[in-house]
């Protein structure tokens, strides 16, 4: 089967035409090959007669009373929502979702366009879809394209050759799209992460293609990049392919002109080789390019991340050119091996990576905002993430291209849970419709088309061909002839878990044993810091007062804390296993103690996600270099597909929290954790460059301010390494609850981190033995109840505007001074406008922090984000208090 042909947002040459809804086409001719992205649609219920259909199609035809859409994808929601028929913050809030009209999308709704073309002589037209949900009939001036028996798939992405259907002047194009099943359709399903929405993500969802060319036309670029290890001793080999074909019943001789050139600038490098081809042949066009000095692209941790463009044009004899098709590449190398305990581990450059990281959520609705995800990579970054899982999310090329740019690894792969698992050895699906024949073919559309698009990105780590089943053998060797065709040079993974695999992938080498729920800070067993963790997580992500009360009532916030086992229509959905904080509450009540109000619900609820986020990477970071390491962690998750109670580090409006801020000071590149089991403390060395001498302090202090014990343990690190460097002796004079402080520095006394950690003179105990898919038991809970007969502390900030913050925005230096004798628990810091609204995104250096009797701590915090006025400073012990800006 042909590589389908994509564009895919790389606008070359001159646009054909401004498309718009009539009466208003332009036209802009131009013999030379050039594209543009259907920009706006109408949309409305499909009509039953199929001749008014086809006359719909037809240019000129009244679509008045539509909705008119002025983007260039989106779901039927996310449509509606663009439109302004519905307000997403209205449908989020409490549980008015439940009552909405999902009925209307029981039937086919059309997409329409019109447009203005000139076709010239020798011009030839294709229409590209990049993946329609469910599926579509696509019809252009009177005439069908396509029907719903080829166009189907979510990801599976077509190319129609619509030269003799063009009109010269008004054009018209209709998509009829058909209602999602996600038992029997391949979509894009959320599970149990929430609600499904109204329109099971039915729609254009992705943009769709106008694409001109001459007599011979190029297929997708693809990009081979090689090089000898160890990095920088030599040279580099680029190798630009492309499929021509003609498209004339003649013979044609032309020219293939490859050109690399450095996105920083420089000269382009270029090459050249004359082709015939006869009536309607093909031909793979190959074009090697040795660099002598090239630009290596590392994740952001590690390096730069300089990119490349790559081109390959057709040039005719007469000097025309008939088609250019374009990709930015980096210049690296990702690879994989199997260890001696079944666990996979990823190098890059030659290096052992540690994949650190989340997993990902496309919004409900499918709404895609380029600005928004490249803060959300911005947070992953800064919470010290190197990679991004996306489990049947893989959005469009502007987030592969945001992720080259800021060296963020990305790991997609097919979704588990519904049609794309339906294997007759999966017997988890509730509704199980079995692959037939054509299922293949749509997974082989689906493969190619994906493949295609992530092929040049040096972002990409790998492709997981299943999730929590592997792909039987007839799929797997549909996807292994897929990622050939495309020239793929990124490991392929058999599936995220370790139940089986097929014959021609091999293991794995991942694990999806949980915890999904609540466990208390452990490092043994299970799903804990061995091997590679594709997706576990305690639970965790309570958003702070500020965004709950932008999706709740006031009877919802009280079933917060009133309500410990209710189930809640914010957590998953009402038959998952996930609908209440039953096992999160009874921690959370038998640990820190019943709450008395609303604040302090929330006040014990961050401390209890901060204290499961840090213990959850820092674990894994600790034991990198065990016998048997912590090969990867995908933390689940990284961020809500809608507002939610649970599962993220960040909140569906970017408000960072406790599960954040734990999370960051557990993935710190240098960094020194406590195992509460082993009372061990472990230097961690995330870089590959960082060694020398280390000082690590150790302060104990009690609940009541007194100095316990005081330490100080010198020692070396090594790049990429972890070890255990010392053991905390048994305290004398221990109080019910003590605070534990480590500070790493270097040889220039500079801090790299600072960590504090409430300690109880007992550490929980868990019930093995009767664990579940989800969680494990816990026999015995730590006891913290103490926090709350703190004496209260006295803490002043500081605010100093400074500048050269992210991307040299403007910034604040607040320094906090702990002015009493009592240690200042849990003091957190938040950026808010004139209004006290959260201003998001921002970025703190930490937060959340204890500072000891009469301690001074320095944080910073950035944002570009408009309005910011004062800081709002509050703790487990400290009176909230408002600090202007000034």
């Amino acid at each position: 089967m042909r590589l389908p042909k994509l564009l895919l947002y790389l606008l070359f040459g001159t646009a054909v035409g401004a498309i718009g809804r009539s009466p208003y086409p332009t036209s802009v001719p131009s013999p030379k090959p050039s594209s543009f992205v259907v920009p706006t649609w109408d949309i409305h219920t499909s009509p039953q007669d199929g001749e008014a259909l086809a006359r719909l199609s037809l240019p000129g035809a009244n679509v008045t009373d539509w909705h008119h859409i002025s983007t260039s994808k989106c779901t039927l929601m996310g449509c509606l929502l663009h439109a302004g028929a519905y307000d997403d913050s209205e449908l989020f809030f409490s549980d008015n979702l439940k009552s909405f009209n999902r009925s209307q999308f029981a039937v086919p709704w059309v997409y329409r366009n019109e447009f203005k073309l000139n076709p010239r002589p020798g011009q030839h037209y294709f229409l590209q879809t990049n993946g329609i949900t469910s599926k579509a009939d696509i019809l252009l001036n009177g005439h069908t394209v396509t029907t719903k028996d080829f166009q189907v798939g979510s990801y599976a992405g077509h190319e129609y050759d619509i030269t003799e259907l063009l009109n010269a002047g008004p054009n018209g194009l209709l998509i009829q799209v058909y209602p999602t099943d996600y038992n029997y359709d391949f979509a894009l399903g959320f599970v149990d992460w929430n609600p499904y929405p109204p329109d099971n993500g039915t729609g254009v969802w992705r943009d769709v293609v106008v694409r001109q060319t001459g007599p011979v036309a190029l297929d997708a670029l693809r990009v081979a990049t090689d090089f000898a290890l160890p990095v920088g001793k030599g040279a580099a080999n680029v190798t630009l392919k492309a499929t021509a074909r003609n498209l004339e019943n003649r013979n044609l001789t032309f020219a293939a002109q490859s050109n690399i050139l450095a996105k920083s600038g420089g000269v382009p490098v270029t090459k050249t080789q004359s082709v015939t081809l006869g009536p309607y042949e093909s031909v793979d066009i190959s074009l090697t390019t040795t660099l002598t000095r090239p630009s290596i692209w590392w994740p952001k941790a590690w390096g730069s991340q300089p990119l490349y463009s790559g081109k390959i044009s057709v040039l005719m004899c007469n000097s025309s050119s008939s088609d250019t098709v374009e990709q930015t590449f980096g210049i690296r190398k990702v690879t994989s091996s199997i260890n001696a305990y079944n666990d996979i581990i990823f190098n890059i450059n030659g290096h052992p990576f540690q994949v650190i990281g989340g997993g990902y959520s496309s919004d409900m609705f499918l709404v895609w905002d380029t600005a928004k995800f490249e803060a959300q990579a911005q947070y992953m970054l800064d919470l010290g993430h190197n990679t991004v899982r996306l489990e049947g999310k893989m959005e469009h090329p502007e987030l592969y291209e945001v992720a080259d740019r800021l060296g963020l690894m990305v790991l997609p792969g097919w979704e588990c849970c519904d049609k794309w698992e339906a294997w007759q050895y999966n017997e988890d699906l509730a509704v199980k419709s079995d692959w037939a024949a054509h299922d293949y073919g749509i997974a082989n559309a689906s493969m190619r088309h994906e493949a295609a698009m992530l092929q040049s990105h040096p972002s990409l780590l790998g492709f997981l061909v299943g999730s929590d089943y592997w792909p039987d053998d007839n799929a797997t060797a549909i996807y292994m002839d897929a990622f050939k065709s495309a020239n793929w040079q990124n490991p392929i993974v058999a599936s995220a878990s370790k139940r089986s695999y097929p014959a021609a992938l091999g293991p794995g080498g991942m694990k999806m044993d949980g915890p999904y729920d609540w466990v208390p800070p452990t490092t043994d067993r299970l799903g804990a810091a061995f091997g590679f963790g594709s997706e576990l997580g305690a639970g965790v992500g309570t958003p702070e007062l500020g965004s709950l009360k932008k999706f709740l009532t006031k009877e919802d916030l009280d079933d917060l804390w009133k309500q410990p086992e209710k189930g809640l229509y914010h957590m998953s959905t009402n038959v998952s296993s996930f609908y209440d904080r039953k096992i999160y509450n009874e921690a959370l009540w038998k640990r820190m103690g019943a709450p008395t109000s609303l604040d302090d619900y929330l006040m014990k609820a961050q401390m209890m996600d901060y204290e499961a986020t840090r213990a959850q990477f820092e674990s894994v970071s600790a034991f990198w270099s065990k016998k048997r390491p912590a090969t990867g962690l995908i933390y689940w998750m990284l961020n809500n597909a809608w507002p939610s109670l649970h599962w993220n580090l960040f909140d569906y409006y970017m408000r960072p929290a406790g599960s954040y801020f734990g999370a960051k000071v557990g993935a710190r590149p240098e960094h020194v954790a406590f195992d509460y089991a082993t009372k061990e403390l472990y230097l961690i060395n995330h870089s590959i460059d960082r060694r020398g001498p280390r000082t690590v302090s150790v302060d104990i202090v009690g609940i009541r301010g007194e100095k316990l014990a005081s330490t100080a343990v010198r020692t070396t690190t090594e790049p990429n390494k972890s070890k255990s460097i010392h053991k905390l002796s048994p305290l004398k004079g221990a109080t019910d609850v003590d605070f534990l402080r480590v500070v790493l520095t270097d040889e220039k006394r500079q801090t790299l981190s600072r960590n504090v950690y409430w300690t109880a003179k007992t550490i929980d105990r868990l019930d093995w033995d009767n664990s579940d898919w989800f969680y494990t038991p816990v026999t015995r809970y730590a006891n913290y109840s103490a926090l709350n007969q703190l004496q209260p502390a006295q803490v002043t900030a500081t605010v100093t505007p400074t500048r050269g913050g992210l991307n040299g925005s403007y910034g604040h230096d607040v320094l906090l001074e702990n002015q009493s004798s009592v240690p200042a628990v849990f003091v957190s810091l938040n950026l808010v406008n004139g209004a006290g609204g959260d201003v998001v995104p921002v970025f703190w250096s930490d937060n959340y922090v204890t500072l000891l009797p009469h301690e001074k701590l320095s944080l910073s915090v950035t944002s570009r984000a408009k309005g910011a006025s004062a800081v709002q400073v509050r703790g487990k012990n400290v009176a909230p208090a408002t600090v202007a800006l000034g």
